[in-house]
């Protein structure tokens, strides 16, 4: 039996992806309801070619002339907290573009894999219901300097295509009048709705007799012996388990396991759209203000903000203001702002933006964690290579630069 911490969408991409390859599997999740921290309403873009890490050379600087001004998608609130503290040291240490490089190919490698896992998902188990399409993703610039940066580095003209800023109106109609220098686009790219497709996820395991759930419940505890996890503990009951997977976010290091994360808080806006309005069919990412919108079924998803504020997820009325005065900007008629649900969520990450998938410090302790703004992106690859590490199997991909590394 293999026990999960965590039912978000990586810990349930984990379990289905255990389920299909023969394993009986528990979900432990602290909430009553799945999908419903950080897979509630992310971005919502199945962003598989947009995935260098956030550490690169010039990000230091950069964020500074971020943080002294009153529009920057980057907040940070210092603490008197070593984890904190430990954490940004070692997103500096990263900040280098020979590492940028490394860590992004690492990355796109599991997006590979994760987009062909989920194809493989709704060809073979018939999948759905969660307003899947492959819609495209289109990159705007408002700098000349950025969008030559980003021009200079597309080397598969067949995967992202350069465009003006006519050709980007041109495209995405709701676009013109937009303040853009040019735009990148990507056609292959998708877009979903995480919740509901954790919803999806939890009916097929449920109706599969070879999962169970137990929710609101809180592990307490991890009890091990010579390298070996024995069982956890809920409160007042001990449960032994055969495998532990942890995929609990940043909460997953409440548990005494040294783990370098620290959560990264972003903020999303749900939009009605109306038979009136003039939403997005592409999904958008506006570059410069680092902000990303996706049509998700009759709703606009607007996302953006890196906060490192420690691990407060409620709501800041000032950073989604800016949010929504920000996307009114851009697509005013895109629907109801005035009826926009607002959220906040955590982000589990690491230094890197590399996650860690794999054996932990105890030989039946495995990972599955760190994914950042990207775990819907790379769920289910990443429950995928956790599932063929566990049954012993040789992984799809190379796991090199994923494996976890010492905290």
């Amino acid at each position: 039996m293999v026990c999960i911490i965590g039912g978000g969408v990586i810990g349930l991409a984990s379990a289905y992806a255990l389920v299909r390859a023969g394993h009986e599997v528990t979900v432990i999740d602290a909430r009553e309801t799945l999908g419903s921290e950080t897979s509630f309403a992310n971005g919502g873009q199945l962003s598989y070619r947009y995935v260098a890490p956030l550490a690169d050379a010039g990000v230091p600087l950069q964020a500074i002339g971020w943080l002294l001004r009153g529009d920057s998608p980057l907040k940070l609130r210092p603490r008197l907290d070593p984890q904190q503290w430990r954490w940004m040291a070692s997103f500096l240490g990263a900040c280098r573009g020979s590492v940028n490089k490394r860590n992004a190919g690492h990355l796109l490698r599991l997006a590979s894999l994760s987009q062909d896992t989920l194809q493989k998902w709704r060809d073979d188990d018939h999948l759905d219901g969660f307003d899947w399409r492959r819609n495209g993703k289109l990159v705007t610039f408002r700098s000349a300097r950025s969008f030559e940066q980003a021009r200079s580095k597309v080397t598969d003209i067949l995967q992202q295509q350069v465009l003006s800023a006519a050709d980007c109106a041109r495209l995405e109609p709701a676009l013109a009048g937009g303040d853009f220098v040019g735009g990148i686009y990507t056609p292959n790219e998708e877009v979903g709705d995480c919740h509901a497709f954790c919803q999806q996820l939890a009916a097929r395991l449920e109706a599969s007799g070879r999962c169970r759930f137990l929710l609101g419940r809180k592990v307490s505890g991890i009890r091990q012996t010579g390298g070996t996890v024995q069982a956890i503990e809920l409160g007042d009951e001990v449960m032994p388990v055969e495998h532990l997977v942890l995929a609990a976010g940043y909460r997953s290091a409440e548990l005494g396991v040294p783990l370098p994360l620290y959560p990264l808080k972003g903020y999303s806006l749900s939009v009605p759209i109306g038979t009136h309005h003039q939403a997005p069919n592409v999904s958008i990412t506006d570059y410069d203000r680092k902000i990303v919108y996706a049509r998700i079924g009759e709703q606009l998803r607007v996302a953006a903000m890196v906060d490192i504020v420690g691990f407060d997820a409620s709501l800041e009325p000032k950073r989604l203001a800016l949010m929504k005065h920000q996307a009114l900007e851009i697509f005013p008629n895109a629907g109801d702002y005035a009826q926009a649900v607002e959220w906040a969520g955590m982000r589990p990450a690491t230094p890197t933006g590399v996650p860690l998938i794999g054996a932990g410090h105890c030989r039946n302790l495995w990972l599955n964690l760190g994914h950042g703004a990207l775990g819907f992106t790379l769920a289910c690859g990443s429950g995928q290579l956790l599932a063929e590490l566990i049954s012993q199997r040789a992984p799809s991909i190379d796991m090199q630069g994923l494996a976890p590394r010492a905290a």
